[in-house]
């Protein structure tokens, strides 16, 4: 039987999960990215993976990967070069954009600069109307007359953006096929594949995105692949895309845009896995890593997803599980402002040179040597005791600081681990209390390897009352790649009368992105029983700017049941209402968009992290002493995770560490381990 193996790299760790199909284990394994080359750390945690199972020689079904490369090569602006093609009159359309601006009170800070300079736009004649009718036809002359000036030896990657493309695509097939034909080691992107949807600076935005990434990811992926068949020929590579499930390498090469939340959206996957097993309907996930902490919401065991967000300042129109970044994470640096106020983040240590504790060169003080300082974190090192921590160095980093506050390094530590948990809050806010949402209402779900350790003092801040920590949290984003499905969005722009009309037109509409669907379940070689249909519409009042998603349908049927007219409407209405706190029973109602999101199931049944206790654990003492506030430290119980039985009652203070993760429990707390061998922890008052 095949094993299957779940990847996901993040900016300090690369972690694994493995799990045997004939003998139903499951395995574990974290080890320190190689950012120089991230296959490095995949290809040799996928040999200790497959090691620790003891099934040398074994087949390989399938690599499920989350990756931040396209996303890095964004931030840093290390993509292809690119030329974009698109209608006369428009070449400028990048430069012009539209009117939002995302730092009101900042008049001195610009968009970021397009992708594409001018002299590498160009311009054809051609025009479609709104309605797919073809007033100016595109002829091949000039076709043939743009070809001859593209600077062919300058770019990497072609752009094709015309207008009103996503009504009738027929110009920029044919001029991508043109392409194709004369630069065939040439990439070539059109938007009415990339994301065939109205609003056209998006539409191009995210298209030039794509064009931008596709010779990065390409190089990558084709990396990636030989170093995995030359050990395991035959395995397929999946990877995640943003909107939480997985396509194929082939796919990622074509589309890297979709790989811009690949690993947070994972995560959530994971989350939402944790949360149907322990039964709590409403969550708040928190995934705080190396470098970043990512929030989310679970409402109703459903993942909300947005179709527009920006990446590095560029936007991006694509769909997306709603996650919210903020630059807080174990290896966030402290550091004083021109204010002289301390500030934690976002600027990281990364993997290399890591906080000051790693020994492996850094030297500033980071979240990770406060915690190391404070003694939250074990004196013997990390992953079982494998990775060595520097006590001395990271008490060394944070004196300087002590100094400047003239303070113990102890309370300069706890200042530290106060400023990156206000900043973790924030973000929460921005997705719970600025939608209209009580977070009190929910669970507070942390994963990463810092999540569980910093969840405590979060929910606190926030008023939560419940902690949901999952049995393996530091690889909980490898986790959810095994449960993801295989996964293809589809969109079609209406522009219909929420009426009797409209409702007809939409349902005719949904059918026909239903049967796209079908061909591609046909092409992925999904069998029936295993494909699910999700469909959406994009409600607005008439002449609103924004739409509101609103879900119809999850079924195994071909043949969505859309709701009444009346239901649609009351379901857009209590969506406005929580959204912009109003909404009107009188005012028209637009559709602007149908979707439809298909899902191929991988496994049998939902995956299930059981492990035994992971390799390399260490004796470690009973007690130490632990400060959690600034009324000095307490001696704390130390406790092993994996020796917690399902059913084990525990009080605060407590200091469990595991292979992955460390959790730390206040005075007062109470916690349970459930049937999943989650720790259910209540705060006290």
């Amino acid at each position: 039987m095949p094993i299957w193996i779940g990847v996901d790299v993040g900016g300090t760790f690369t972690d694994l999960v493995g799990f045997d199909d004939a003998t139903g284990q499951v395995r574990i394994h974290k080890t320190p990215t190689t950012p120089s080359d991230p296959a490095r750390a995949i290809v040799g945690g996928i040999e200790q993976i497959v090691t620790s199972l003891g099934a040398d020689g074994h087949p390989i079904e399938e690599i499920a990967h989350g990756t931040t490369v396209g996303t890095n090569a964004l931030i840093q602006r290390k993509g292809g070069r690119v030329a974009l093609i698109t209608t006369d009159g428009f070449r400028d359309l990048l430069e012009i954009g539209f009117q939002n601006r995302f730092y009101v009170y900042d008049f001195h800070r610009d968009m970021p600069p397009p992708l594409v300079p001018r002299r590498h736009r160009f311009e054809l004649k051609e025009r479609v109307t709104t309605g797919g009718v073809v007033v100016t036809p595109l002829s091949k002359g000039e076709i043939v007359r743009t070809l001859a000036v593209l600077p062919a030896t300058e770019i990497d990657s072609f752009a094709v953006c015309l207008l009103f493309s996503y009504v009738n695509s027929d110009h920029e097939r044919a001029i991508g096929e043109a392409l194709r034909a004369r630069f065939p080691n040439k990439h070539v992107s059109l938007s009415s594949e990339v994301q065939p949807e109205f609003r056209e600076y998006q539409r191009f935005s995210t298209t030039v995105l794509n064009a931008f990434l596709q010779s990065v990811m390409s190089g990558y992926l084709t990396s990636l692949k030989d170093g995995i068949d030359r050990k395991y020929p035959g395995a397929r590579l999946s990877i995640s895309h943003s909107s939480g499930g997985l396509m194929s390498a082939d796919v990622a090469r074509r589309f890297p845009v979709r790989t811009a939340l690949s690993g947070p959206a994972a995560g959530v996957t994971g989350a939402l896995e944790v949360a149907r097993g322990s039964n709590r309907s409403e969550a708040i996930t928190f995934d705080m890593g190396g470098t970043s902490t990512d929030v989310a919401m679970i409402q109703g065991f459903t993942v909300a997803h947005s179709y527009g967000s920006s990446i590095g300042g560029y936007p991006v129109r694509l769909p997306m599980v709603d996650v919210n970044t903020v630059g807080a994470g174990g290896g966030s640096i402290a550091w004083f402002d021109r204010d002289d106020l301390l500030k934690v983040g976002p600027r990281s240590a990364g993997a290399v040179p890591g906080p000051a504790c790693y020994g492996l060169g850094g030297s500033e003080a980071t979240v990770t040597d406060a915690n190391l300082v404070l003694q939250r974190l074990s004196p013997h090192g990390l992953l079982g005791g494998a990775m060595q921590l520097n006590a001395a160095a990271a008490r060394k980093s944070i004196q300087p600081i002590a100094d400047r506050l003239e303070m113990a390094p102890e309370l300069a530590a706890l200042g530290i681990i106060d400023i990156v948990v206000s900043n973790m809050v924030r973000a929460i806010r921005a997705v719970s209390v600025e939608r209209g949402y009580d977070p009190r209402d929910f669970t507070l779900l942390p994963f990463g390897g810092g999540g569980p350790l910093h969840a405590r003092a979060v929910a606190a801040e926030l008023g939560m009352k419940e902690i949901l920590v999952p049995s393996h949290p530091g690889i909980l984003c490898a986790a959810g790649l095994m449960s993801a499905g295989l996964s293809e969005n589809f969109v079609r722009t209406t522009h219909a009368s929420l009426d009797d009309h409209g409702l007809r037109a939409i349902a005719r509409t949904v059918q026909l992105l239903v049967d796209a669907a079908d061909r591609w379940f046909d092409i992925e070689r999904i069998d029936l029983p295993k494909r699910r249909y999700e469909s959406f519409l994009d409600l607005a009042y008439q002449g609103q700017s924004f739409e509101i998603s609103i879900p119809l349908s999850s079924s195994e049927s071909r043949h969505p049941c859309l709701p009444s007219l009346k239901e649609l409407r009351s379901l857009f209405m209590v969506s406005h209402e929580r959204a912009y706190g109003y909404s009107s029973p009188d005012d028209p109602i637009v559709i602007t968009n149908c979707r439809l999101r298909a899902l191929g199931l991988r496994l049998e049944g939902p995956f299930r992290m059981q492990s035994g206790p992971a390799n390399n654990t260490v004796t470690i003492p009973s007690e130490r002493m632990v400060w959690f506030d600034r009324s000095g430290p307490q001696p704390t119980p130390v406790l092993t995770r994996d020796t917690l039985a399902t059913g084990a009652f525990l009080s605060g203070p407590a200091v469990i560490e595991q292979f992955d993760s460390t959790v730390l429990m206040f005075p007062g707390d109470r916690a349970t381990v459930d049937d999943d061998r989650n720790l259910i922890i209540k705060i006290s008052a």
